[in-house]
Parts: structure tokens; C-alpha cells; sequence
């Protein structure tokens, strides 16, 4: 197992982090990104309106709907959603150049996304990152003040959806103490590196 676990690190692995919205996915993807510099993050493509605080290539690439689809027809996504009638979407050959230079990869996408990168990269090492309980997911949601209860309740039924398709993943990690899931984290990404 150990030979071929890295196969001299010629090739590097894709980690995946996914997690209901409010369950401290973003959070636990920059206490990782700090931990280790030599981790490449994937930043996302996306087709919405940079928020103000948002700056391309940071946050997201913002590109246009017609580049969005356009890509899409030359098959440059290694996943890809329209959600809420804008496109997202992570950069295949970004993913491939980092992994054949042996390099690591973190991305930080949902279940649908998940789904389609196992399909192009069966290796990848998957963790889902649960909340302590619904009701504590709500309450989080809440105290983020960023949406309206109508969001909330939207984001909740959509949580538990994707809470449902935790088994499609390798390792599961429940967020109640910020500082040991971040430890829980860093345990798995050292057992493969």
C-alpha cells in the first residue's frame, strides 16, 4: 500500500472539502491553506457579480456567461453548476497541471460538484464536514445576518440533502470545536502526504 500510495510523489492528490452552507466549509479551508503554504487552492469560476469586498482571482475568476458556456462546450470544467441562474465551476487544467507536477490540490466545492469530480479523478481524498445539528446550523445562519429567513429555510432543506450524501465520502468530520476539525483535517491530509 505504501508504494503505491504516492508512487514517488510524482503525482500530486486532490483534496476535497465539502459542507452544508454555515458549517464552517470556507473557515476550515483557510486554517488548512495557512498550515500548509505549499498547497495549491483552487479558486473558483463563477459568472455572478463580484460582492464589494470580492476580488477576482482571490475570491472567484469572474468571467462571462458566453466564456462560462463556452467552456463548457470545449470541456475546460472539471465540474460545473448553474446555480440561482449563475454559472460556477473549477478550471480542469488547472487540476491537471498541479496534480501531474506532483503538486496537491485543495478544493472547496458541494456534493454536485463532488460527484462529478470522483468521475475524472476517483482518487481524490473526500471530507465532509458536518454541523454539531441542524439546529445549530440554523443558528449560525442566523448569526451571519447575511440572508432573509426565506434563504435560511432554503439553505436548510438544501443542507440536509446534501448531509444525506455524506457516504459518497471518505472521511467525515463533525465542525463542533473549530480547532480539532481543523487537527482532524490536517490528521488526514498527513496520512497521504
Amino acid at each position: 500500500m505504501m508504494a503505491s500510495k504516492r508512487m514517488s510523489r510524482n503525482r500530486g492528490y486532490l483534496f476535497i472539502i465539502s459542507a452544508p452552507s454555515g458549517a464552517g466549509k470556507t473557515t476550515l479551508a483557510k486554517a488548512i491553506l495557512e498550515r500548509y503554504a505549499d498547497l495549491l487552492y483552487s479558486v473558483s469560476f463563477t459568472t455572478r457579480k463580484p460582492r464589494a469586498v470580492e476580488q477576482d482571482g482571490v475570491d472567484y475568476h469572474f468571467i462571462s456567461k458566453h466564456d462560462f458556456e463556452k467552456g463548457i462546450k470545449e470541456g475546460n470544467w472539471a465540474e460545473w453548476a448553474e446555480v440561482y441562474g449563475n454559472y460556477y465551476g473549477t478550471s480542469g487544467k488547472f487540476i491537471d497541471n498541479g496534480l501531474s507536477s506532483g503538486r496537491d490540490i485543495l478544493l472547496d466545492i458541494d456534493v454536485q460538484g463532488t460527484i462529478q469530480i470522483l468521475k475524472k479523478y476517483p482518487d481524490s481524498v473526500t471530507i465532509f464536514i458536518l454541523p454539531p445539528s441542524m439546529k445549530a446550523l440554523k443558528k449560525r445562519l442566523e448569526m451571519r445576518g447575511t440572508d432573509s429567513r426565506q434563504v435560511i429555510e432554503r439553505r436548510l432543506v438544501y443542507a440536509k440533502n446534501e448531509m444525506a450524501q455524506k457516504d459518497l465520502y471518505r472521511h467525515i468530520i463533525v465542525n463542533d470545536n473549530l480547532s480539532k476539525a481543523i487537527e482532524d483535517i490536517i490528521a488526514i491530509i498527513e496520512k497521504y502526504r
